[in-house]
């Protein structure tokens, strides 16, 4: 006699499916509204806490404001992309075993249909460029910092108790003017 193998879902499986099929529904997923469900009447708050936790590091769902998720998009592996423009002005574009040859106007009507794509991908990149030269720009500017520091320190700061220590009104300010 064969034995059948019976997998059980693990508890992330199952509230994954619940996020999936709420979100579906266009209902708001929160560990509130995900405790009166019925597939997960046997976990408590804090174990839908930890699985939710659990989900949203592995990438499975995503936190879009406090206490509200939505399940990630899944896509499948991007395919390779070719494109080839043939003398004639056809432009031949392939994409993974799919390939299609397309006339001048054909090729102009896909451009135009992927144009948005194009302007996302161009935010996109932006993004990220600017994200790299703010970071940059913060590196100089502490590396800037500690270099004034030193300067400073070397320069003009006595060994002592400072008059503002000592009770003593300091030069160039406001307690100085009016004493």
């Amino acid at each position: 006699m064969k034995k059948i193998a019976t997998t059980e879902k693990s508890s992330a499986d199952i509230l994954l499916e619940i996020i999936q099929d709420m979100h579906a529904q266009e209902q708001i997923v929160t560990r509130e509204t995900l405790s009166n469900q019925k597939g997960l009447t046997n976990l408590t708050k804090t174990q839908i806490d930890d699985r939710l936790a659990y989900l949203e590091n592995n990438g499975r769902i995503v936190r879009v404001q406090r206490g509200v998720f939505v399940p990630a998009e899944q896509h499948r592996p991007a395919r390779s992309v070719y494109t080839s423009i043939l003398p004639d002005g056809t432009t031949v574009l392939e994409v993974g075993e799919q390939k299609l040859v397309l006339s001048p106007r054909e090729a102009r009507m896909v451009g135009q249909a992927m144009a948005g794509a194009a302007q996302q991908f161009v935010a996109i990149q932006q993004g990220h460029e600017a994200a790299y030269a703010n970071h940059e720009m913060s590196m100089q500017v502490r590396e800037m910092r500690r270099q004034l520091s030193r300067v400073f320190g070397m320069i003009g700061n006595p060994p002592g108790p400072r008059p503002a220590q000592m009770g003593l009104p300091c030069l160039g300010t406001e307690a100085a003017d009016t004493v």
